[in-house]
């Protein structure tokens, strides 16, 4: 990957300085550069450097990812299908296709126990974590079977 080289006058320009600050700055190694001919190139992760920013490389994008597991007990074949699919659907429903939530889910009949694995964007994911509650604690026969006990 090639990084963008600055010259001294660049340099001088972009800080606000007289260029032989800039140059008082590279003879006393306080700023990096790389000796051309007669001419001193400055690359920008050493601008950078120079002025405190983080290289370009380095710095946070901003994007902040969740984690979640959701373990539901009491949970019968049909009603995990039913769980699932609810689920999934509302992550794939109105949320930043640049950064979708994944969602998988596992069903332990032996157990009679459902594991949503959510993976996304704190704001999505806390939506589909609000959907998934208000179904669980509504009563709306979803997941009313009785479910035999081992």
């Amino acid at each position: 990957m090639k990084e963008d080289m600055h010259s001294v006058e660049q340099v001088a320009e972009q800080l606000g300085l007289h260029v032989r600050t800039v140059r008082g700055y590279i003879r006393s190694g306080r700023l990096r550069a790389v000796r051309i001919g007669k001419q001193y190139r400055i690359t920008a992760g050493d601008l950078d450097a120079l002025t405190g920013q983080a290289p370009a490389a380095t710095r946070v994008s901003g994007h902040a990812e969740v984690s979640s597991i959701v373990q539901v007990d009491g949970v019968d074949r049909a009603a995990a299908d039913r769980l699932g699919t609810l689920v999934l659907a509302g992550a794939n429903t109105g949320h930043d296709q640049a950064h979708p939530l994944r969602v998988q889910t596992v069903h332990d009949e032996e157990r009679h126990r459902l594991k949503i694995i959510i993976l996304g964007d704190p704001a999505a994911t806390a939506e589909l974590l609000h959907l998934l509650d208000a179904v669980l604690n509504a009563d709306n026969g979803l997941l009313d079977r009785e479910v035999p006990h081992a």
